[in-house]
């Protein structure tokens, strides 16, 4: 598995950006600065996240999300394994 993440990374399993072996690992999201914990989707390059607006759902069930741009740094909150 690579050190290395993606420029896009989504946690919802429909979506072409999910990676469940990457997403095993421990992700942590650094947005302008400070740590957001409810992420749902990011793009480096572009410079957004989608974050959860609390406990609401779509019509389809899934997270309501709110987009947000700004400087976006992902990162492995535990040391690789091996």
């Amino acid at each position: 598995m690579p050190d290395t993440l993606p420029d896009r990374l989504s946690t919802d399993p429909d979506s072409p950006y999910y990676d469940a072996e990457l997403l095993a690992r421990d992700i942590g999201i650094r947005f302008k600065g400070a740590e957001k914990t409810n992420v749902e989707e990011y793009c480096v390059s572009e410079g957004w996240v989608r974050v959860a607006v609390g406990n609401k759902r779509d019509r389809h069930g899934k997270p309501l999300t709110l987009k947000l741009t700004g400087a976006v740094e992902p990162y492995f909150r535990d040391p690789p394994v091996g």
